[in-house]
């Protein structure tokens, strides 16, 4: 029997009051976490070995070679699981939330996580080719629908609350593609063997710099960074377990540690692991699959509340509360880190077209605020 458990409630105005503005999920997760703990959830240990994937890169590869390795995910227009756990990993206290997962190219995402023993009670992260929303529950009776227009958002710099909208989650989950028009530089060779390609995405609100880790051999993307026009980073994802499917040819991540920094407030961590994927096709009957629910009367425009003033002091040329400079103008250097960052050195004889570096402006092991279970 389940114990009875006073469940908090945020009325809309409290929660905008809040001063890290993390929103009613921060509460609803921990309510979520409280009542699983009653379930004697246990995680199962997977034994099944999968076959390496194969290699695509040889030595030195130019820009297009990267490029032409990175984009065979294009063959990936849908994507789906019904096996998906989610792991809120900057609230150590909750266990992992079942989860379904399906997207469809270019921005078409539905993510549903919630407790079994709970029915309705629980997250929807969705996206659609307009609009993108996520919807919690407030309480055991009602739930708020948070929402944006993609277009009026990305005018939006200072987020208050998400930094990126949900169709990015498509890019961290395995599918991010590489254009290489919009490449910065010359890639790196790094001291741990990755291949390090930062590049430009033009935005209404300004320019953003993204930077992509990719494996040397098969290819695929390990590690993504994004940075906005004044220098925050405010997403990151690092992405394990890759598996090569050979049905479609091309190798997916099955477990994905993913980080959003907001203008406001402390990050959100949060790590999806996924026993099986079907490609290029939804397992879901529901026309509905990708339309924002209309039922809410609770309804929140980000919109309008993404032009807050965020407390830590970002958007001033002093260090932000997560301890990245919003100043820069040049090179973006996250300033917790710059102490011991190392620029690239000139191209050695043999890596033409490379440069070779230690621990490079945008590292895997840069400083990401608070400690984070799992991050390190």
């Amino acid at each position: 029997m389940l114990s009875t458990f006073s469940l908090p409630t945020f009325s809309l105005p409290a929660l905008i009051r809040m001063s890290d503005r993390h929103l009613a999920l921060v509460g609803v997760i921990a309510t979520l976490g409280l009542l699983a703990q009653t379930t004697g959830c246990v995680r199962a240990v997977s034994n099944t070995t999968f076959p390496a994937p194969p290699v695509v890169l040889h030595e030195s590869p130019d820009i297009y070679q990267l490029a032409a390795a990175v984009n065979r995910t294009d063959v990936v227009q849908q994507l789906s699981t019904n096996s998906a756990k989610l792991d809120v990993l900057s609230m150590p206290a909750v266990p992992k939330l079942n989860a379904t997962v399906n997207l469809q190219r270019e921005k078409r995402f539905r993510m549903k996580a919630s407790v079994p023993v709970i029915m309705g009670a629980g997250i929807d992260l969705g996206s659609n080719e307009n609009e993108f929303w996520f919807e919690v529950p407030e309480n055991m009776t009602s739930k708020t629908l948070y929402y944006a227009n993609h277009e009026q958002y990305a005018k939006q710099l200072n987020r208050s609350i998400l930094p990126v909208d949900p169709s990015w989650l498509i890019e961290a989950i395995g599918l991010a593609r590489l254009d290489p028009s919009s490449v910065i530089g010359v890639p790196v060779l790094r001291s741990d063997g990755l291949i390090e390609v930062r590049t430009s995405l033009h935005t209404s609100s300004g320019m953003y710099q993204r930077v992509i880790f990719i494996e040397p051999s098969a290819g695929y993307v390990t590690n993504l960074f994004l940075y906005s026009p004044d220098g925050r980073q405010v997403a990151k994802s690092v992405s394990s377990d890759h598996r090569f499917n050979e049905a479609a040819n091309v190798v997916l991540p099955h477990r994905v540690k993913m980080e959003l920094f907001p203008a406001a407030g402390p990050p959100l961590a949060m790590q999806l692991e996924v026993a099986s994927y079907t490609v290029n096709q939804l397992l879901s009957g529901d026309p509905d699959l990708f339309t924002m629910p209309t039922t809410n009367p609770n309804q929140v425009n980000l919109v309008q509340m993404s032009g807050m003033t965020s407390p830590g002091g970002f958007g001033s040329t002093a260090t932000g509360a997560m301890g990245f400079s919003s100043a820069s103008t040049g090179q973006i250097v996250p300033a917790s880190e710059s102490s011991w960052t190392q620029t690239p050195m000139n191209p050695s004889a043999g890596m033409q077209g490379y440069g070779v570096a230690g621990p490079a402006a945008y590292s895997a092991n840069a400083p990401t605020g608070p400690p984070l279970r799992g991050l390190r």
